[in-house]
């Protein structure tokens, strides 16, 4: 069986040396990317150029992205040549990317070096593509599992957005982790309890162990 997993961060330009990105180095990805190896399952990880964990090993298939539009790109590739039985969407995305940089005079800035000396600068943000949204309707027949990371408000209100993501994205499940959740991961599904998972390696330990149970039963 064929599986995907994204993982690592990716960017959003601001010219051509300078970027917005999201802090991840890609290391629970790779993680799960070996460990389905290692059961048997044909992986394709999609890895973010920013990611600084090594890895995947063999037999993985990396495949490296930049921005969210190369991302999804990818996902569209796989899903128009393989039958894809699960896609587990780690990678930490940007919601957001550049619009349009002004200098402090209202004038646009769109050399592909900003110099320094243009002074402050007013950069204007629009939302970058959605992947999560789009995975349904490219891996219909999959499990799909999406990442939520949460630092604000209490633990009942990040495992409600956890349970708002999967209703909305139509996703099989949701991992949820983050200061409003506490240490550790929380593995969320639509109707049924969630499962606390202490790290990362556990984590993974327990996906390798759900992942086969769902597919035996969608079967």
């Amino acid at each position: 069986m064929k599986v995907i997993v994204t993982c690592g961060p990716s960017f959003e330009p601001i010219d051509q040396v300078r970027r917005l990105t999201n802090f991840s180095t890609g290391e629970l990805g790779v993680l799960l990317c070996d460990q389905l190896a290692r059961a048997g399952f044909e992986v394709f990880c999609f890895k973010g150029s920013g990611a600084t964990h090594p890895g995947p090993g063999e037999p993985c298939h990396l495949s490296r992205f930049d921005t969210n539009d190369d991302l999804l790109e990818l996902l569209e590739q796989a899903s128009e040549v393989h039958e894809i039985a699960a896609v587990f969407h780690v990678a930490a995305l940007c919601d957001y990317k550049v619009k349009r940089v002004e200098d402090d005079q209202g004038r646009s800035c769109n050399s592909p070096k900003i110099a320094s000396r243009s002074g402050a600068l007013t950069i204007s943000l629009e939302p970058a593509t959605k992947i999560i949204f789009r995975l349904r309707d490219l891996f219909p027949q999959s499990m799909i599992v999406g990442w939520k990371c949460e630092l604000a408000g209490t633990r009942t209100e990040a495992i409600g957005k956890a349970e708002r993501q999967i209703r909305e994205n139509q996703t099989d499940a949701c991992v949820l982790n983050g200061q409003a959740c506490g240490s550790g991961f929380v593995f969320c599904r639509a109707t049924q309890p969630i499962h606390e998972c202490r790290n990362k390696t556990e984590l993974v330990w327990f996906l390798m162990a759900w992942l086969p149970e769902m597919l035996r039963q969608t079967r």
